[in-house]
């Protein structure tokens, strides 16, 4: 319309930056970040991160270029999610379970020119360096992070101090902000082999939009206090360490996620707010009762990065915790669905309101549209709770794709959405739920079995602590179901009681005819490793026809 000018005065590129700056005005003197007897106010918090930014800048740091990081959730990890892109840089958290060897590779991936590493992780960074050296790759910088209030013990002049680096940071520096706010912000890696990482990138706007749509998701109001259980290197711990900066929040840092520490950290310090995998979930409901303590208050409990078990969810509420179950990707900043919850659900049963918040649900405020799609003609499925289709994204809050990887970035994109890779149904009420992963979904005898259903009545056996579900190779149908279970501590279950107990609950054909009972294999991030188990199903070969295996 005539009239309108874009201007600077009406349009400023979208940045999680303008969260730390705002809190730093409006919760100047509040509790920014505690670890054990460190806190820092947003006053300070501020301060740290720009003198960070200034320290890269006269490091040689310029827009663009990739700053990594190999720490647990401690102050400095928070800090770089603010400092590095202050300095006009992206940000690449890294795992910290990552070996030498991965380390090395993603770092000659993201051509990353610093990277700041942990006192405990640096055995690990210097052999990568080590093998980046050996194969004539130029050295990121290595920065030590010591323990907070802990001297550090340089060895190598290479190496700096994460503390003597601030010092020499300037108050007066001038942020870099971004030029496009589709600029990158981050780059976060999926897991996967060693010769074909596939980095995600994420924009300034993408990842401010999920900030303000996880806090909403959260029930996030000003001045949260939450409790660090996902790791920062996750999706910029699923966006959440922007989302606390624009709510003005205290965030409680702890180098290692235990259910003693949890509940502690609750009791200490009054937390509102936290978020887990089920797996974290799992290790909260079933901790001794001597770790256990009463909540102080509401304690609202985010969930997801893997399908939560109904019984695990109705566990959790009995305790006291308010969960909510979001679901997403890498590639959508983390959460990118809530199961948004409706008053009339309130009269159902404890177990029916679990079994429905076990649900992935609708879209998020920051994304566009989410449906459940046949891949092949890219119509979307009847919403009859049947019919199983792709999980398909289109939004804000999607990825700007994967680094050096065109050729995988328009295979994720084809047909103008984003393919997830999981298989899911959608209710008549518009709430999707999964069903699998495409390439987790067992086929036996013609019949497709989702593994989250065995999965789930698994959880729901008394003495089942955790289970996983894959498929086992079969001379007559293809593949039946192979259930590998750890049991809880003083609990006692063999094969013939599991397997009964999910034929009891299950269709015949769904029902396991294996099981194995071991610890499960885990990401960082909780998720099973379902490759590792179905190598081992896949050893033990066809299963003879009516037998039932179990082995310990």
């Amino acid at each position: 319309m005539e009239g309108m000018v874009k201007c600077s005065a009406n349009y400023v590129p979208l940045t999680p930056i303008s969260f730390l700056e705002r809190s730093a005005i409006v919760y100047r003197d509040r509790i920014s970040v505690a670890y054990g007897d460190i806190k820092y106010t947003w006053k300070e918090t501020h301060e740290r991160c720009v003198r960070l930014a200034s320290a890269l800048a006269h490091l040689g740091t310029s827009p663009g270029d990739v700053v990594a990081a190999l720490a647990p959730n401690i102050p400095a990890m928070y800090e770089l999610h603010f400092g590095v892109p202050m300095a006009g840089a992206v940000l690449c958290t890294l795992n910290v379970r990552h070996d030498s060897s991965m380390v090395s590779v993603l770092l000659k991936h993201s051509e990353a020119k610093l990277i700041f590493v942990d006192y405990q992780c640096l055995p690990i960074a210097q052999g990568a360096l080590e093998i980046l050296s050996e194969r004539k790759t130029k050295l990121p910088l290595l920065v030590l992070i010591p323990e907070c209030g802990q001297p550090a013990a340089i060895s190598s002049p290479r190496i700096l101090e994460y503390e003597s680096l601030l010092e020499k940071g300037k108050l007066d520096f001038e942020v870099r902000r971004p030029r496009d706010e589709w600029d990158p912000i981050s780059l976060n890696y999926t897991s996967g082999t060693t010769s074909s990482p596939k980095g995600v990138i994420y924009s300034h706007r993408g990842a401010y939009l999920n900030s303000l749509a996880s806090a909403l998701l959260n029930d996030m109001s000003a001045m949260p206090v939450y409790l660090w259980c996902v790791p920062m290197f996750h999706c910029n711990g699923w966006c959440l360490t922007w989302a606390v900066a624009a709510q003005g929040g205290t965030n409680v840092c702890q180098r290692f996620v235990t259910a003693k520490d949890i509940f502690e950290n609750i009791a200490q310090h009054k937390v509102t707010h936290m978020s887990g995998a089920p797996t974290v979930l799992n290790m909260i409901i079933n901790a001794p009762a001597s770790e256990k303590r009463p909540l102080p208050g509401k304690v609202a409990v985010m969930t997801g990065g893997a399908p939560p078990p109904s019984h695990v969810l109705f566990k959790m509420e009995e305790l006291g915790f308010h969960v909510t179950h979001s679901y997403g990707l890498t590639e959508t900043y983390g959460p990118g669905t809530v199961c948004a919850w409706k008053p009339e659900w309130a009269s159902l049963t404890p177990e029916g309101q679990a079994k429905i918040k076990s649900r992935q649900g609708v879209q998020h405020i920051g994304l566009e549209e989410l449906d459940i799609k046949d891949p092949a003609t890219m119509k979307s499925v009847p919403a009859d709770a049947k019919t199983m289709g792709e999980v398909m994204f289109r939004g804000n809050t999607v990825m700007n794709g994967y680094l050096k990887n065109l050729e995988a970035t328009k295979d994720a994109f084809s047909g103008g959405w984003f393919r997830s890779g999981d298989l899911g149904v959608k209710h008549p009420d518009g709430y999707i739920e999964l069903k699998d992963r495409s390439k987790d979904i067992i086929i036996s005898g013609g019949e497709n079995i989702s593994s989250i259903e065995v999965e789930s009545v698994l959880f729901s056996h008394p003495a089942v602590l955790e289970a996983a579900i894959v498929g086992r190779p079969d001379d007559y149908w293809g593949e039946t179901p192979c259930a590998f279970v750890k049991l809880k501590e003083g609990c006692n279950a063999n094969a013939e009681e599991l397997i009964k107990f999910c034929r009891d609950h299950l269709p015949h054909y769904m029902t396991p005819r294996t099981v194995v009972f071991q610890e499960l294999p885990k990401t960082s991030t909780g998720k099973v490793q379902k490759y590792v188990l179905k190598e081992k199903a896949k050893a033990m070969g066809s299963i003879s026809k009516g037998k039932t295996t179990s082995r310990m």
